[in-house]
């Protein structure tokens, strides 16, 4: 596949503003390792291959057990993963496929019982970042 346009090069004070976001959200009150886990589910759901690499390499870094990051496509169906990241995921995919979730009740209802306003606020923001990230990477055609 060859890359269809470069964010960092064609837009750069876009570029920035997005890693300022991410600054943001790395600052605010969600869980780091929350966030990994996230990430890396919403792109995989997504279909983006640089941002799955990208972000199993950055929680492998950061101490996140590889057997948990083989296991994210299947979180449902093991127990390896505990309540607050169980939520956490399901409010990740729900926003991620908001056609068929509309962002359930169910869904918030499950991370709000678990989750501050403030850190629900800011994991939103983190899910919703992550898929801007993924469509500049789909739409891009990047690759790891």
């Amino acid at each position: 596949m060859t890359l269809r346009f470069n964010v960092v090069k064609d837009t750069p004070h876009l570029y920035e503003a997005l890693m300022e976001l991410n600054a943001a959200v790395a600052g605010s009150e969600a869980d780091a390792r929350l966030v990994h886990l996230v990430k890396i589910r919403i792109s995989q759901i997504n279909g983006c291959a640089f941002c799955v690499d990208m972000h199993i390499k950055e929680a492998l870094q950061h101490g996140i057990d590889q057997t948990l990051l083989n296991l994210l496509p299947v979180w449902r169906e093991t127990t390896q993963f505990d309540t607050r990241e169980r939520a956490a995921l399901s409010w990740a995919e729900a926003l991620t496929m908001l056609p068929g979730s509309h962002g359930s009740d169910d869904a918030y209802d499950e991370v709000h019982a678990e989750f501050s306003e403030q850190e629900l606020a800011a994991l939103t923001v983190a899910i919703g970042t992550m898929n801007l990230w993924n469509r500049i990477g789909v739409g891009a055609r990047m690759q790891p």
